[in-house]
C-alpha cells in the first residue's frame, strides 16, 4: 500500500472516531442543559451507513493510489469542517439534539441552513474519489441523500415545533 493511501485512510478513521467521542461528550452536556433528542430511531441506520462507507474505503481503496487533485479538495473540505465544528462548539453532535435556545447563525450558518450536512455530502463524494472509487461515491451519495431526507425532515419539524412553543 502506498504511504499516501495509508495516511489518508488512517486520517479518516481517526477523525471519525474522535468525532464520535466529541459528539458523545457534547450530547451529554446538551442533555444536562435541558436539550432533548429527536430522530433517535434513524441514528443507528446512519451510523451503519457511515461505517459501511468507511469499510468500503478501507477494503476497496486499500491497494489504490491517491489522486492528489481529489486529495487537495478533501483538504479544503477539512478546513470547512473545522470552521463548522468551531462555530458550533459544544453544540456540535452527530445526533439531532434540540436545545431550547436560539440557533447558531454565525460562521457558515450565515450562508447555509445545514452546512454540516452539505459538508458530509461533499465528503461522501470526494473521499472515495481520492482513491478512484467512483461507485462507492455514487452508491453512498444516493444512500446519504435518503438518510438526509429523513434526518433533515425530523430536525426541521422539531425546530418548527420549538418555535411555536
Amino acid at each position: 500500500m502506498e504511504t499516501a493511501t495509508l495516511l489518508f485512510l488512517s486520517f479518516i478513521i481517526v477523525q471519525r472516531l474522535s468525532e464520535l467521542v466529541i459528539a458523545k461528550r457534547n450530547t451529554a452536556r446538551l442533555l444536562e442543559k435541558g436539550a432533548y433528542e429527536v430522530g433517535a430511531e434513524h441514528y443507528p441506520v446512519m451510523v451503519g451507513m457511515h461505517s459501511l462507507w468507511i469499510a468500503c474505503l478501507l477494503f476497496l481503496g486499500y491497494g489504490e493510489s491517491v489522486s492528489y487533485g481529489w486529495l487537495a479538495l478533501f483538504a479544503v473540505l477539512q478546513v470547512l469542517r473545522i470552521w463548522i465544528l468551531g462555530t458550533l462548539g459544544a453544540r456540535w453532535t452527530t445526533r439531532v439534539i434540540i436545545l431550547p435556545e436560539p440557533l447558531v447563525v454565525a460562521g457558515p450558518f450565515k450562508y447555509l441552513k445545514h452546512p454540516n450536512y452539505t459538508l458530509v455530502v461533499a465528503e461522501i463524494i470526494v473521499a472515495p474519489m481520492v482513491l478512484g472509487l467512483f461507485w462507492v461515491a455514487a452508491i453512498f451519495t444516493v444512500l446519504n441523500a435518503a438518510m438526509l431526507y429523513v434526518r433533515i425532515g425530523v430536525e426541521d419539524k422539531a425546530l418548527a415545533e420549538l418555535r411555536t412553543k
